[in-house]
């Protein structure tokens, strides 16, 4: 049993400064909570009741006993009350969550200094302070304070993302849901005077429900407790650090934000190569990669699979633009065996081009796309299909003829198309197969590197 079960399955939640309006921060999280199907106890000395729960003046009214203890609270109080409600809750809860600001990224590393020594005295598990909290899709766990209004949750799927910075956690969560990329949890953990990424990473190693994990990282207290944990972590699924505070300025902001100091960004990224620490070059990077991970399992470590990329497309331009990124991500975009293409030429009018890029031209046909695919599956690595859908030979068939190729090879697939409305549905149905659809041919291309070279 780990130690974070309470943080990331609790049964039963206290929320100290449950709130009776939404327009403050303790209403919006007991909202949140209803949807949590365990059990709920507001603190608030005002209210007998907020939002169909039984409301308690104080910690010591909140039911407890030996045989049914609480696991986790949610402090939303100012800093200088948490150390006390910490107190209050010795022997009472495994874990606490402190949303509340005002430590060490406030300049009163006095206050953090406290609750760290608190926490480890009473056994109590700390995240935060400073922080956004947990989100957990399957468990129905949401203790942000952002409303559902404000900030739409992605869909549940596999990927964790964990953030120091709230406000990366939700530009993370629009760009998943805009990516239709699923979430399974999601922690916030701002100033780490205790869980920190290590800890994190431990769990999520053993967490069936994620499969590729996100981790937006400013500074660091414990390198090497950060290295060991996300090199193994990374054996067994992806993992995706994209690290903030790279320059002087930017260490700067780093330490204001959570009160953690960011040490060289050039140390930094030579650990993560030498420990085989995949890390995302910017945000965009990110999201192009974490997409494809969800839908594909990459060639993990000692797996790794080659370099060589087929683009088939209906559209020349696009075609030289994929071919282009290939180069600059060190991806070989080699031509068509001559062989093969001869074969291929025997089938297709003489206007298709069977080198590499395959263009199929705007006379293309469905079955054209999975003529190519299988005339070449044994020679390439990787699959990028353009799919440019004004052209009446591409219909919705499309996507069962590429799942059912994906699904008998296995070969890692992306796919470009354009936006209009068969397109969109083109991409849906493609997703729905594992194949993930990008805006661009270039981030196409970015996807597919992820697949081939995690």
């Amino acid at each position: 049993m780990s130690s974070l079960d309470a943080l990331f399955t609790p049964e039963s939640i206290i929320l100290v400064g449950a709130a009776h309006t939404e327009t403050k921060l303790g209403g919006i999280v007991l909202r949140n909570l209803r949807r949590f199907p365990g059990r709920v106890y507001p603190v608030n000395p005002k209210y007998r009741e907020l939002m169909g729960y039984k409301t308690y003046p104080s910690l010591q009214e909140v039911p407890y006993s030996a045989d049914r203890s609480l696991d986790l609270a949610v402090i939303m109080r100012p800093a200088s009350e948490v150390a006390d409600i910490l107190r209050g809750l010795r022997g009472r809860v495994r874990c606490a969550i402190i949303v509340s600001s005002g430590f060490a990224e406030a300049g009163h590393e006095d206050l953090q200094n406290e609750i760290r020594e608190i926490g480890r005295e009473s056994g109590i598990r700390l995240l935060g302070p400073n922080c956004m909290g947990i989100y957990h899709a399957r468990r129905k766990l949401d203790t942000f304070f952002l409303s559902y209004e404000r900030l739409k949750r992605p869909k549940r799927g596999n990927t964790a993302i964990l953030s120091q910075s709230g406000a990366i956690m939700t530009i993370l969560f629009e760009a998943l849901r805009a990516a239709n990329t699923g979430v399974s949890a999601a922690v916030g953990y701002g100033n780490a005077v205790d869980i920190d990424e290590g800890d994190l990473y431990e769990y999520l190693r053993e967490d069936d429900s994620t499969q590729v994990v996100v981790s937006y990282v400013e500074s660091l207290d414990d390198g090497r407790k950060f290295l060991e944990s996300a090199r193994l972590l990374g054996e067994k699924k992806p993992l995706i650090v994209l690290k903030a505070g790279k320059g002087e300025s930017g260490r700067t902001a780093a330490y204001s934000h959570t009160g953690r100091l960011a040490g060289r960004y050039e140390v930094f990224a030579s650990l993560l190569r030498q420990f085989g620490i995949r890390e995302a070059g910017d945000l965009d990077e990110l999201i192009d990669t974490v997409k494809a991970l969800s839908y594909q399992k990459p060639a993990l470590p000692g797996q790794r699979a080659g370099k060589r990329v087929c683009i088939l497309t209906n559209g020349g331009g696009a075609g030289v633009l994929a071919a282009d990124e290939c180069m600059r991500q060190g991806l070989e975009v080699a031509r068509v065996p001559e062989e093969r293409a001869f074969k291929l030429r025997e089938i297709f009018p003489s206007f298709f081009s069977v080198a590499n890029p395959v263009d199929l031209t705007a006379q293309v046909r469905d079955e054209d796309y999975l003529a190519v695919l299988e005339e070449v599956q044994e020679v390439y690595d990787g699959f990028l299909i353009i799919a440019l859908t004004g052209v009446i030979g591409i219909s919705l068939r499309l996507a069962e003829l590429v799942r059912a190729f994906k699904e008998k090879t296995g070969k890692p697939m992306a796919l470009y198309t354009s936006n209009d409305g068969v397109a969109r549905s083109l991409a849906r149905l493609m997703e729905k197969a594992g194949i993930p659809s990008y805006p661009s041919p270039e981030r196409a291309v970015r996807g597919l590197k992820a697949l081939l070279f995690y």
